[in-house]
């Protein structure tokens, strides 16, 4: 065999062609048949509101890799727009720096920042392993198919930044160690919590404590845990709420705007595992997770803020899902946010990366990708983690 028949072979489907893919018969393929075909044949736009995008699949020696390609859509959802995520979002999560002269600076130089990012076509991208969710989970292929997979991408769309989000150290070692040898840029993203469920003694005495209490608060309060499959069509707009009262008014609404499509996806195909709380009758918690290589995230978290916040309805479900994440022997990634709480419970904070393939690309388009790595290095993760943010 020689070495061009050992190369991977990396083949792509769009909308048109997607139906000639022969996806694999594992659980992988499975669930990435059930997820994908339905957004490449309606339209992502379906399923995520705040996502104009063109999805594409990838096949890497037969394993499904979905990409997004965009030209600039500055006002999508970060998933897709490195814009949102790097001004737009920042801008409104400078409020948890508590500082008001802090703020003011940097809020100055963010949109600064973002006048000269336009400029520079910054949204001109291409996402890698893009399942436009907050937390992209990644596939176990080896650092030589990601490395035939990049130059097959970079061949295909020359005018492009070619992204890799929620890369980090303790989930993606050998997938990082490529993209620095491919000489891709690591721009700091957010700082996550891994919470490592499967570590022989669990969590301290206090960790352990909290978790008890939380755990118990179900009872107390009256409600009734509700288990997959025990969900029916008639929770969809109830699910979209709760997400909703969560996710986008308390948080922010460039985080993915589920649709009600996307969660009767989610119920009928399994594509996020649903668990919740009900009382009387009605739906007032609820969780929707995923699970790749051993790691498990939660796309899907909400409820509803208008009740009182001595239910404890947030530690309710941190308390389940730690649970369910324990009885499988998972890792659980839990994403950013609630910094302390988090911090409480035995999780354990890490810098996570969106790795940028640059180098193709004339000077003009490659600088703000440099900058941004430069200052988010010097400045945004010390203040990250002086802050626990």
């Amino acid at each position: 065999m020689n070495a061009a028949e050992a190369s991977p072979r990396v083949e792509w489907f769009d909308a048109s062609t997607i139906r000639t893919y022969r996806w694999p018969d594992t659980e992988y393929g499975r669930d990435a048949r059930r997820f994908l075909l339905p957004m490449l044949e309606e339209g992502a736009e379906a399923y995520v509101r705040n996502v104009r995008t063109r999805l594409l699949l990838f096949s890497v020696d037969g394993t499904p890799v979905p990409v997004t390609v965009n030209e600039g859509e500055y006002d999508n959802s970060y998933v897709c727009s490195p814009y949102t995520h790097y001004v737009s979002y920042a801008k409104e999560e400078l409020v948890l720096l508590r500082n008001r002269a802090l703020i003011r600076g940097l809020e100055a130089l963010l949109t600064g920042i973002g006048l000269l990012l336009k400029r520079s076509a910054f949204n001109r991208v291409v996402h890698v392993n893009n399942w436009l969710l907050s937390t992209n989970l990644y596939p176990a292929l080896s650092e030589e198919q990601w490395a035939a997979l990049l130059d097959r991408i970079v061949s295909l769309f020359p005018r492009h930044a070619v992204v890799f989000r929620s890369v980090s150290p303790s989930l993606n070692a050998g997938l990082l160690d490529r993209l620095r040898a491919a000489k891709c840029r690591l721009v700091p993203s957010r700082q996550i919590y891994l919470l490592r469920t499967d570590a022989e003694g669990f969590g301290n005495a206090k960790s352990r404590w909290l978790l008890k209490r939380d755990g118990a608060l179900a009872v107390k309060n009256g409600y009734e845990r509700v288990e997959a499959g025990g969900m029916t069509d008639a929770d969809i707009p109830r699910i979209a709420e709760l997400y909703r009262m969560l996710y986008l008014d308390k948080y922010s609404w460039h985080n993915p705007q589920f649709t009600e499509r996307m969660l009767e996806t989610a119920l009928h195909e399994g594509t996020l595992e649903l668990h919740g709380f009900r009382r009387d009758g009605r739906l007032d918690a609820v969780l929707g997770f995923y699970v790749r290589e051993g790691t498990m995230t939660t796309p899907l978290f909400g409820y509803d803020t208008s009740l009182p916040q001595e239910l404890g309805l947030y530690r309710m479900l941190s308390a389940r899902l730690i649970e369910i994440a324990r009885e499988r022997g998972l890792l659980l990634h839990e994403s950013s946010g609630a910094a302390q709480f988090k911090r409480n419970r035995g999780a354990e904070a890490e810098i996570e990366y969106s790795a940028v393939r640059v180098r193709h690309l004339p000077l003009r388009r490659r600088w703000c990708w440099i900058s941004l790595e430069w200052l988010l290095v010097r400045i945004g993760v010390p203040l990250l983690r002086k802050f626990k943010l």
